[in-house]
């Protein structure tokens, strides 16, 4: 079989029919979640050991995935120039190839600190054990290890493992139970490490084999303004306390809250916050979205969007997701690792498939929405596994039109599916701009303002060329570019001053594989991980 046709079939799956008619879907999970009992959230139990709150220092050069809470992927410096790898470092110590080549396998970002520790998730085996691994961004030196007994959940393709640094140098790291590992002084050998449990730590004592084996971590971690941590998880059948599939909340002195996503979203369909998508919030942290979706076992999933109350998880609204072609529930994969992200002038977007593969050509859509979720506005073009950042228009000289920021996507054009032709771009859009969708011209979607080519051909693609590998790509606001991974294995600057590749390094011979995130360190090294290795590249 070809490696295109392989590749086609291992990223969208054969099945997108039976879609369920409910708030939610089916999808790519091989060991699913059992629906959930019909018994009402408990109520919140609180942490009997408080974590007193240290006096804030400063804010992380990439804190966690999309690096802010809104997922914006911005850096906060520019960028150094793209000359050579400076060095690297294994992030799969067993990469699971499959037939082909192809790693199917999403990895979690590194986070960084303000005084350039950049502390890497690392898989260890085969059965997906890891470990926490910091390294000195100036040279790549150890500086210190943290294991943790983190199971991954059950999915098609192997969801990320994500850990997040907050403001006072604490790194937090999903461990068994549904708990998270706080490991503090990031920027030194050694650090008191401590574990936090949403439902109270002397409850998971009084039965930890019981919390370890029915309540998995399923979404990365995103961290509050007033330092909560955010996250979803998965219950199984015979959880502890009622659990059921949900989001968690722990406050900064340590005391926990969760809701059942099947409560928030009043349908007994929903059962889980969907697999890798990180919680986001407004800008102002009074606001949490979370994508939620069906059991995998019913057939294709779909889902919900949920906007919640960020102290006490009360719901202000929910909405179904809606393939904006047909009107019908959209697709909501759990291997996609598309997270809402928060515009400047609070809308949400968030990343779904179609119904059918053949209808927008593997695409999916970029669904648009006010920030209360009451008003459905233009979508986007193309959502499959991405997670759109954030450009301000004044970093495009060329844009003339009325939004203060674009949207940098992923614009693959997947040869082989439906009409598509192999011409796999990247683009910026605008959340006010319009146009008839290229693919599907009934449906209005936003209006390109940039995009670009992936510059090398692919030899099994009449016409085509390589893949962009982006599920979230970082912008150099200084340097008006952004920073992009293709399956060519090269890293890019896309420069948005002349619409062109303007640096580029090449990180390995190119594969086959899940999308992944650029970040950026406070000395203006970029970071990309390509073929299960981070590499630090810069001058």
């Amino acid at each position: 079989m070809a490696r295109q046709e392989q590749r086609r079939r291992l990223l969208l799956g054969a099945g997108m029919a039976g879609l369920l008619q409910a708030c939610g879907g089916g999808g790519g999970s091989s060991s699913p979640s059992p629906a959930p009992t019909p018994s009402p959230t408990p109520t919140p139990t609180p942490t009997p050991t408080p974590t007193p709150t240290p006096t804030p220092t400063s804010d992380p050069a990439w804190a966690f995935y999309g690096g802010n809470a809104q997922h914006t992927a911005q850096a906060g410096v520019a960028t150094q120039a793209l000359q050579r790898v400076l060095w690297t470092l294994p992030v799969d110590r067993q990469p699971p190839y499959r037939a082909g080549g192809f790693l199917l396998i999403h990895y979690g970002t590194p986070v960084i600190s303000a005084a350039n520790t950049v502390i890497v998730p690392v898989k260890t085996s085969t059965a997906g054990d890891f470990i926490i691994d910091a390294r000195k961004g100036s040279d790549g030196s150890s500086l210190w290890t943290l294991a943790t007994d983190y199971v991954l959940p059950g999915s098609s393709w192997t969801p990320a493992f994500n850990i997040a640094l907050d403001r006072q140098s604490r790194v937090y790291v999903p461990a068994k139970g549904g708990r998270l590992l706080l490991r503090d002084q990031v920027d030194q050998a050694s650090g008191t490490v401590r574990t936090l449990a949403f439902y109270g730590n002397a409850a998971y004592d009084s039965a930890p084999a019981s919390f370890d084996s029915t309540v998995l971590i399923n979404t990365p971690l995103t961290l509050g303004p007033d330092g909560a941590v955010y996250f979803g998880f998965i219950a199984r059948a015979g959880a502890p306390l009622g659990l059921r599939g949900g989001i968690a909340r722990i406050a900064a002195d340590g005391s926990g809250s969760w809701k059942a996503v099947a409560e928030l979203s009043g349908n007994a369909l929903i059962v889980q916050p969907a697999m890798n998508a990180a919680p986001a919030l407004s800008a102002d942290g009074r606001t949490l979205y979370v994508a939620a979706n069906t059991d995998p076992a019913l057939g294709n999933q779909t889902g919900c969007l949920l906007a919640l109350d960020a102290t006490t998880l009360a719901l202000k609204k929910h909405l179904p997701l809606l393939n904006p072609a047909t009107g019908q529930p959209a697709r909501v994969s759990d291997s996609s690792t598309a997270s809402p992200t928060i515009g400047p002038d609070g809308d949400v977007f968030y990343g779904v498939l179609e119904n059918s593969r053949l209808e927008h050509n593997g695409r999916g859509w970029l669904l648009h929405f006010d920030a209360t979720l009451a008003l459905s506005k233009t979508p986007g073009s193309f959502g499959w596994d991405d997670t759109p950042s954030v450009v301000p228009a004044a970093a495009v000289p060329g844009y003339a039109g009325a939004s203060s920021y674009l949207l940098l996507v992923k614009y693959n054009n997947y040869y082989g599916i439906g009409s598509g032709d192999g011409q796999n771009r990247m683009a910026l859009l605008d959340p006010q701009g319009t146009r008839a969708d290229p693919i599907t011209p009934s449906v209005t979607v936003m209006k390109e303002v940039l995009s670009i080519l992936s510059p090398t051909e692919d030899p099994e693609t009449p016409g085509g060329v390589r893949e962009w590998c982006v599920n979230s790509a970082a912008v150099d606001v200084a340097g008006r570019a952004a920073l992009v991974n293709c399956e060519d294995g090269f890293l890019y600057r896309w420069d948005f001053r002349s619409n062109t590749f303007s640096e580029s390094v090449r990180m390995n011979a190119g594969v086959g594989q899940a999308y992944t995130p650029t970040l950026v360190g406070p000395d203006g090294r970029v970071y990309s991980i390509n073929n299960a290795q981070l590499h630090a590249v810069g001058r």
